[in-house]
């Protein structure tokens, strides 16, 4: 690792950036494979790839990329606003719904601050809060479950944030609404609720959090275009909150944040159910299929509400490289102290069951 400047901020000294998938060709030219041949089933993606809508938005758009884009949204979050009965002044657009968790450090957090997070969850929270001189208190998950009683309990009157996957990222848990209205209950004022719910789409019954956003509690509901909708490539996501909230985190906001072409893309995706429904039977079906094999191969996993498994292995990091040489991409979990553990998502049929033979042809090697 490169030497840190002395100038630089102190905690940028030990922070260890967000590591993604292995990209396709970076495999390809590391390895000698032909990209073609590769299938990556590491960074929770759409196998079906975008909306054929989207993608016909995308191509008009691009014709006018040398004007800037719209910097309020207005079309798309008056249609994100419409779809969930909400006004425009409660959407705020972000460069993926990972730049929504930067405007509520950049909104609330200050040095010395904290936020409470369960000990498995996605990541990034842990290391924004590290960017911004914050402090992480991270409770444990027994089962891998957010155990939302004991959040509750950790927050201080230092506590400015509490963030709550659901569905997790990695563990594919899902907490239900009678555990999210107990734990509301218990929130005093100041403290700012994130509900990540970049995997909403997935659940036939996800439980109802726009109802503290319409209730005027000081919550902040995450969602994404990068999953269901195949826009990870675009970067495009959204926050939703009481109008004042989103108020103050559209003044942390980056002008021209969300592109034209994204705009677009998202504005025609968020209109085809039909290609949501395509990815949910497809990953339903592709979840149950990995469910039966890992059990049959007698691998200990994680039930998931998402498009993704958690699966314990042996050695995560050896099972990665080993797959990986053969083509097969899935992601490694140490970097959440899961190191017997990897997660691997749903792909298309043929993709899933070309997993299991190299995941049966490595662990029997």
């Amino acid at each position: 690792m490169p030497d840190v400047p002395e100038f630089a901020n102190p905690q940028l000294r030990d922070l260890v950036p967000y590591e993604p998938g292995k990209p396709i060709d970076d495999v390809a030219r590391e390895l000698g494979l032909k990209p073609g041949e590769i299938v990556k089933l590491a960074s929770n993606e759409n196998p079906l790839g975008p909306s054929p809508r989207a993608v016909e938005a995308m191509q008009r758009a691009a014709a006018g990329v040398n004007i800037y884009p719209d910097g309020g949204g207005w079309k798309l979050r008056n249609a994100i606003a419409g779809r969930f009965g909400l006004g425009m002044d409660n959407v705020v657009l972000g460069n993926g719904s990972n730049e929504i968790i930067e405007f509520v450090f950049h909104a609330f957090l200050k040095p010395g601050d904290e936020i409470v997070v369960a000990e498995h969850a996605f990541v990034v929270y842990k290391l924004m809060a590290t960017l911004f001189g914050a402090t992480t208190v991270e409770v444990p998950d027994p089962g891998f479950l957010h155990d939302l009683d004991a959040m509750a309990a950790a927050i201080t009157p230092r506590t400015r944030a509490v963030f709550i996957a659901n569905p997790n990222n990695p563990t594919g848990t899902m907490v239900d609404e009678e555990a999210i209205d107990r734990f509301m209950g218990e929130v005093p004022p100041g403290v700012v609720v994130v509900f990540d719910e970049a995997y909403y789409e997935f659940v036939d019954s996800p439980p109802d959090t726009l109802k503290y956003v319409r209730d005027g509690r000081d919550v902040v509901i995450m969602r994404t275009f990068s999953k269901i909708q195949g826009l990870a490539g675009l970067r495009i996501g959204y926050g939703l909150a009481h109008s004042g909230l989103a108020a103050v985190l559209q003044k942390t906001r980056q002008p021209f944040n969300a592109n034209a072409i994204a705009q677009e893309a998202a504005l025609a995706a968020l209109a085809d159910t039909e290609h949501q429904d395509k990815t949910k039977a497809l990953t339903d079906a592709g979840r149950a299929y990995f469910e039966k094999e890992f059990a049959e191969m007698g691998l200990e996993q994680v039930p998931s509400h998402a498009n993704f498994v958690l699966v314990r292995v042996g050695d995560g990091d050896a099972v990665f490289a080993e797959m990986m040489k053969r083509g097969v991409i899935v992601r490694a979990m140490r970097g959440y102290k899961l190191p017997e553990w990897v997660r691997i998502s749903v792909g298309t049929e043929d993709e899933n069951r070309r997993c299991i033979e190299v995941l049966k042809e490595v662990l029997s090697a």
